[in-house]
């Protein structure tokens, strides 16, 4: 069955480029999914990030290509304010919006794009804000941004100023991230007269590097070169996305030339790839943790007792073999140890299945059935799923508890569903940094405000999030490093997830690709990327 789906949408690519005569030169990138939509203010999934805000958004600041450092993009200087609550950005002239068969801007971007970018996402009264089916702005809420800002101030149309309840350490990295992309207010207007609101989120009109043409439902999305993009021309005329969810098919299209690009290799294959003579391997060490969630908020997940006893159980050295082929290291913390917060001295659960088995006695557990939500993707922090959940599975079988294996053919079917506080069992999931600060991880997903969205453990602790706003509220990263020792003890005692594992990160592509640089935050790039013949 997945050889036959491989030829079908090989030959569905195929058709495509026979039909685009003039594409003198196309990059084809097997992504793992589809996205959630082409909005990429409201989505969480990387997956989306990739075919929505890195090749068709920009945001007033960047991440430098293939690094963290935090480069101008549509704001070409900042100015922070000495008692850290106010940044004004002093934004870039001559910026085109896209024009597609759908829209013609008739005027450039300017301070009402941004305006209109920021607010929808906190005007509760704005159509805006509830204008797709199943909407939220999980990312708004569960950084914290939303209720860090006071106002934002058009100063004049090409000035922009934000001001923010306190001083915050972390406001300024959320900038380059993908929810805080800029989307044209004009072409709004254009919707909302017409009745069409949905459409922001079907047909896309951005700024960035590449134009949005089609979208095939989990089948192939379709770009092309801005013609006028306000940065450097791009190299390839046009960009397609083939929706390659099986990575042995990814790693098929590759080899045979139908794919440049693919994302995550299976581990177990990179030895092969390596050694193939039309093909590289690019890997680093990523900002990621794997992790399994416990629904704090259900029983017996509110007691820590048992999820102290289900961590005791998870013998994580066999899952890096089995599952990462080695490329990882055990997680001990949330934080992966590439990050500047992260503590070594943090002490994990050790394995100790009678251990184990004696802490779910003292919490009155025996013949404990359960619930385990499965990856239905590979993720750079969980490249299968599958097999996680079956080792955990025996693992748990060996102390005693009955494991149900459950998944969602959908990533964003499953993503949704394993957000909801009244969600049953425990859910493999996991995080790619957004940005170089802690609390990208240690806020974003594991304070109250994230409950019900990022926080798929439902984990609301008082103490914790005391720590988390103090390490918001000061400056000195030493400082700043103490408070989330104490956030990252504070966790290993309550116990919300189980920490599996910080993965290496792969993309494999074909030698004909040149200028592609892997992302350590696990986006993939493809402005500036170029394809010999």
């Amino acid at each position: 069955m997945k050889r036959i789906a491989y030829f079908a949408a090989a030959a569905v690519l195929a058709l495509g480029m026979a039909g685009n005569a003039y594409a003198a030169k196309q990059l084809v990138y097997c992504s793992e999914g589809s996205p959630e939509g082409f909005d990429p203010a409201p989505w969480t999934a990387g997956t989306t990030f990739d075919a929505s805000s890195r090749t068709i958004y920009d945001r007033l600041v960047d991440f430098k290509k293939g690094g963290t450092d935090i480069v101008p993009s549509l704001a070409e200087s900042w100015d922070i304010s000495q008692d850290g609550t106010e940044i004004t950005f002093h934004l870039r002239k001559g910026v085109k919006f896209q024009t597609t068969d759908y829209f013609k801007p008739t005027r450039d971007f300017n301070a009402d794009d941004v305006l209109f970018s920021f607010n929808r996402q906190r005007d509760k009264t704005s159509p805006w804000y509830t204008y797709a089916p199943g909407i939220t702005w999980q990312y708004w809420d569960s950084t914290g941004f939303g209720a860090a800002v006071k106002d934002i101030t058009k100063v004049d149309d090409y000035t922009v100023k934000f001001t923010f309840n306190s001083a915050d350490s972390t406001v300024f990295v959320n900038f380059p991230t993908d929810y805080l992309s800029i989307v044209s207010k004009e072409y709004a207007d254009q919707l909302q007269k017409a009745g069409n609101l949905g459409d922001l989120n079907l047909k896309p009109v951005g700024t960035g590097p590449f134009t949005f043409v089609d979208y095939q439902t989990d089948a192939t999305i379709r770009y092309k070169a801005n013609p006028d993009y306000w940065g450097d021309k791009q190299k390839i005329d046009t960009l397609v996305f083939q929706i390659t969810k099986e990575p042995a098919a990814a790693e098929q299209a590759l080899k045979a030339g139908d794919c440049d690009v693919i994302p995550y290799p299976i581990p177990a294959d990179i030895p092969g790839l390596k050694a193939d003579p039309n093909l590289q391997v690019f890997q680093t060490q990523g900002l990621n943790v794997g992790f399994l969630a416990y629904n704090t908020q259900q029983k017996p997940f509110d007691d820590v007792r048992v999820r102290k006893a289900l961590n005791m159980a998870i013998n994580k050295q066999a899952i890096l073999e089995g599952v990462y082929a080695g490329n990882a290291q055990i997680a001990k913390e949330p934080l992966p140890p590439a990050s500047w917060g992260y503590d070594d001295a943090v002490v994990d659960d050790a394995y100790d299945p009678d251990a184990a088995k004696k802490l779910l006695a003292d919490a009155g557990q025996s013949n404990l059935k359960l619930k385990l939500w499965w990856m239905p993707v590979a993720r750079p922090y969980n490249p299968n799923g599958k097999r996680m959940g079956e080792l955990v599975q025996a693992d748990w079988k060996a102390i005693g508890v009955d494991v149900e294996l459950f998944s969602i053919g959908d990533w964003p079917t499953y993503l949704a569903e394993s957000s909801k506080v009244d969600r049953d069992g425990v859910v493999m999931v996991g995080w790619g940094a957004d940005n170089s600060d802690p609390d990208n991880f240690l806020g974003v997903l594991l304070t109250c405000a994230a409950v019900g969205s990022n926080n798929r453990a439902q984990w609301c602790n008082k103490d914790y999030d005391a720590l988390i706003a103090k390490g918001k509220a000061t400056f000195d990263q030493g400082e700043r490093a103490k408070i989330y020792a104490q956030a990252a003890e504070l966790f290993k005692q309550e116990a919300p997830w189980a920490t599996i594992a910080h993965s290496v990160q792969f993309v494999a592509t074909s030698k004909k690709v040149v200028d592609f640089a892997q992302d350590p935050l696990g986006y993939h790039r493809f402005n500036g990327v170029d394809k010999t013949e």
